[in-house]
């Protein structure tokens, strides 16, 4: 039997240690980048770092380090090499000619899963938008006439048309998918003020932490889920019913550390969801070694998208797939984050939040009572704020 799933291409990943970021910081990137590279269809098959106080304007690494990547690829051949910074167009021009294979940036990794990950008509028109915006400066160097013809992570979309590689054409199509996306926007505007008389509750959090899994138990729907990141692009709003007492919840994309300013603005609407809701439950990965900084980058995108004032409840997701170390009876040095128990991890954040924290497995069903008991109470302080006239009993209409 001849085997026809596609090939998947290998990809090589670099990163910089530099005055701000540690290198065990940039090799905890790299497993982020791999994870994208992953969920893009391809397989990563070596990471390089280096230390450096800033990014070479030339070649992003040294002139040494590019040289020693040369070097590996010549024994070792990949189909791509992987930045996990934005590169700029003479970047990817001078690596390309010593590499000479695709040279991929964070951005352009992230836009690719995007166009994979886009179903409905307003996402595909999102993320065409934003990768044009992303082509353009880089129009000349980018979409050879052989690379759309091979496609290939980083290559499917708007490059693959060659009328797509006039400058003109791609700006005249630019603002169309503005207007198209303008028109969508007042749509999507409308529906949300008919909605205004319902509670609105909005599930925010880093990628790939459970909040699809988190709606299906909730809502009762069927709401895809799956270990990927950026699983879910359009936002899905459910009617749930707690005790008698409705509201809206809605399920948003997933943020990410450096995520591409061109996705931020063509994704508009969708984040319009979270802007306007009335709570917002920021879940989180309790299980990820780096979870404390995952909840850094979702708190700093919703202060970017003005969203970071509102009544806020902390979820902490995948309590079953926990693991701390044990400290041995004669290590005398302070605990760390990975030597707490579960029950001391939530002492710890019930202290110093000021907000309602659960612990929970959305998998299992660990603790959903808790949850669903909270947002009921949550829903009522603002349903009877709302219509005091109505305190004594739920609104179910």
């Amino acid at each position: 039997m001849i085997d026809t799933a596609p090939i998947k291409e290998t990809a090589v990943l670099i990163g910089l240690a530099t005055h701000s970021q540690d290198l065990e910081r940039t090799m905890e990137y790299l497993e982020e980048l791999a994870f994208l590279v992953d969920t893009a269809g391809g397989i990563p098959v070596k990471k390089f770092t280096q230390k450096l106080d800033r990014a070479d304007s030339r070649t992003y690494v040294g002139s040494g380090k590019l040289k020693e990547i040369h070097d590996w690829m010549q024994e070792h051949p990949a189909d791509m090499v992987v930045f996990d910074d934005e590169l700029s167009p003479s970047q990817i021009r001078n690596i390309g000619n010593v590499l000479q294979c695709r040279i991929l940036d964070r951005n352009n990794l992230i836009l690719d899963i995007f166009a994979r990950r886009a179903v409905t008509s307003y996402a595909r028109t999102q993320v065409e938008l934003a990768q044009n915006e992303y082509l353009l400066p880089r129009l000349t160097r980018m979409w050879t006439h052989l690379e759309k013809q091979r496609g290939g992570i980083g290559l499917r979309g708007p490059g693959e048309q060659e009328i797509e590689t006039d400058r003109r054409i791609l700006r005249y199509r630019i603002s169309l998918l503005k207007d198209k996306l303008e028109e969508i926007d007042k749509q999507m505007a409308t529906q949300r003020k008919s909605r205004r008389d319902m509670v609105r509750v909005a599930l925010v959090g880093y990628t790939n932490v459970g909040k699809s899994t988190i709606m299906n138990v909730l809502s009762k729907s069927e709401i895809f889920a799956e270990n990927k990141l950026f699983a879910t692009l359009d936002t899905t709003v459910r009617k749930v019913v707690i005790d008698a007492q409705p509201f809206l919840l809605s399920d948003t994309v997933g943020f990410i550390r450096k995520l591409p300013h061109s996705l931020v603005e063509s994704f508009k609407s969708t984040l319009d969801e979270v802007r306007e809701a009335d709570i917002l439950v920021h879940v989180a990965d309790i299980s990820h070694h780096d979870f404390e900084e995952q909840i850094n980058v979702v708190k700093q995108t919703l202060s970017d998208i003005k969203a970071s004032d509102k009544p806020t409840i902390m979820v902490f997701n995948k309590i079953d797939a926990y693991r701390f170390k044990e400290k041995d009876a004669d290590d005398l040095s302070p605990a760390t984050r990975e030597n707490l128990t579960l029950e001391e991890l939530e002492n710890t954040w019930m202290a110093h939040e000021n907000l309602p924290s659960l612990f929970i497995s959305a998998t299992s069903k660990q603790n959903i009572d808790k949850l669903r008991e909270t947002l009921y109470r949550e829903v009522r302080k603002i349903m009877m704020v709302r219509y005091p006239e109505n305190q004594g009993y739920a609104i179910t209409e």
